[in-house]
């Protein structure tokens, strides 16, 4: 396997410890099957609890817990229509990471870059 050179983007700082423990509790928070699955989902848009529940085929309180934890993280954002919430990846930044991470992971990538 080749190593990469990343091109010089001018950041020579390195960043701040609060940043970087905020960085591995969302990559902690996403770096779980399921809830790597929730991502997934809210990639096709906004969803209820329930929508997510029933296309993984778990509990609504499970759900819950798992999304809670995504929100806790701001890899998420709620919104409450009357009573229904409904949840969507918090910004084009989280649905970026979650692509590339996705894509990454794929056997075609891995065997494409070694």
């Amino acid at each position: 396997m080749k190593l990469y050179n990343m091109p010089d983007t001018g950041q020579a700082e390195l960043r701040s410890r609060r940043v970087l423990e905020r960085a591995a509790g969302m990559l902690k928070a996403a770096g779980d099957p399921e809830r790597m699955r929730i991502l997934e989902l809210l990639l096709g848009g906004p969803l209820q609890v329930s929508e997510i529940a029933a296309r993984m085929a778990a509990g609504l309180p499970t759900t819950s817990q798992r999304l809670r934890l995504l929100l806790s993280e701001e890899l998420v954002a709620r919104e409450r229509r009357g009573r229904e919430a409904f949840y969507a990846l918090a910004d084009e930044h989280v649905r970026d990471l979650i692509v590339n991470v996705l894509d990454h992971a794929e056997p075609d990538h891995q065997r494409q870059h070694h």
